[in-house]
């Protein structure tokens, strides 16, 4: 029994649905974005973090994890200086210094050039920007362990295209990343340096042409498979699922307005249910005209439900706890007040880990 419920080990045929981890990650951002209590997002990261540790491969995407992650404390020291700076409304009593204010036209009421910089200012820009990190963090986990081709088999027809140019748009990132740990590496191993300026034009050249080159490997495979042919479909059917798809998106704006709004929520829902009806109708109708075929399709199996699961609980609880407990989840900062960890949103962020332990088991990287 016990080695039915371990992880099998990863392979061609029982590979994770790449829409699985994304459902997941999409799940732990949504969380992300309900709360500014810095422990929590602590803990988001380290439940991503362990995840990618444990369930991702060798492939270049794989490696972008860490990009993300540096990214996201730079967005942190961005908005600490554009506070200091710029200036916060937040008012504030515990000034830590004074910086040389800068007169500006009666036009720019309202916005300050330096000033005062306060304590509270400066805890608000940081619980701030760590939440914007934590969301680029979890999709980045998402990004290091979906594989994009994979994702791409399973979108529908009529998005076909259109998946295409955002699967291209993700795949350049980890591998430009991938690019330039190889080129920095082969550097350091002629004994040449791989800081400064000089360095980095001579490292960004190769990898802009390494970029060209997958640009035109691209274009002339999907040239040879046919890319871009569509079947002939008649004129109604077109205009249908060209009305179908408006309407249906229509209708999800309009739902999504009424469920967030507060005199809407009796027509919400059912607008919300109805504009998705008819987007998914325009879908079908329109991945007719697509003339290609699948070849070993990914399934959605149990473990792909119990990984996406796993992030919409997370999500769910967040919202929730929300709700109930709107203080713990955003801790104030005038004044200022130490933040505390909630029991019951914690155990809620630490669902998140289920895809550790039920997803399959990547193959370990060759040391020899």
């Amino acid at each position: 029994m016990r080695g039915a419920l371990r992880a099998p080990a990863a392979g061609r045929s029982n590979a994770l649905h790449a829409g699985a981890w994304w459902v997941w990650a999409l799940g732990l951002a949504t969380a992300a974005s309900r709360t500014t209590n810095p422990l929590l997002l602590g803990l988001l990261v380290g439940v991503a973090g362990y995840v990618v540790a444990a369930r991702r491969t060798d492939a270049p995407w794989a490696r972008s994890y860490g990009a993300f992650v540096k990214l996201g404390l730079a967005v942190i020291a961005i908005r600490l200086v554009f506070s200091v700076v710029l200036g916060s409304p937040i008012p504030g009593t515990r000034v830590l210094l004074t910086l040389p204010e800068v007169p500006l036209p009666d036009w720019a009421q309202g916005v300050r050039v330096g000033g005062r910089v306060t304590a509270e200012q400066m805890v608000f820009a940081l619980y701030d920007g760590a939440k914007l990190a934590t969301l680029l963090i979890c999709l980045g986990a998402a990004n290091a362990l979906a594989n994009p081709a994979r994702l791409l088999k399973s979108l529908p027809g009529a998005l076909y295209e259109a998946g295409v140019a955002v699967v291209v748009a993700m795949t350049f990132a980890p591998n430009m990343v991938a690019d330039v740990l190889r080129l920095r590496t082969a550097r350091r191993l002629r004994g040449r340096p791989t800081g400064g300026v000089k360095a980095v034009l001579q490292i960004g050249l190769p990898v802009l042409e390494g970029a060209l080159e997958r640009s035109v490997a691209v274009a002339a495979s999907m040239d040879a498979r046919g890319y871009g042919r569509t079947a002939q479909v008649p004129p109604a059917v077109r205009h249908t699922t060209t009305a179908l798809t408006l309407g249906g998106l229509l209708g999800v704006c309009a739902g999504s307005y009424g469920l967030l709004a507060a005199e809407g929520a009796g027509y919400g829902l059912p607008v919300l249910l109805g504009g998705f009806a008819a987007a998914l109708g325009g879908l079908w109708l329109g991945g007719r005209r697509q003339m290609r075929t699948r070849y070993r399709p990914d399934r959605w199996g149990p473990r792909a439900w119990l990984v996406a699961g796993s992030g919409v609980v997370v999500a769910a609880l967040m919202i929730r706890a929300g709700a109930y407990q709107p203080g713990a989840l955003h801790p104030g900062v005038v004044p200022l007040t130490v933040p505390a960890l909630p029991l019951w949103p914690a155990a809620a962020v630490l669902v998140g880990l289920l895809p550790a332990f039920v997803a399959p088991v990547p193959p370990k990287e060759s040391t020899s």
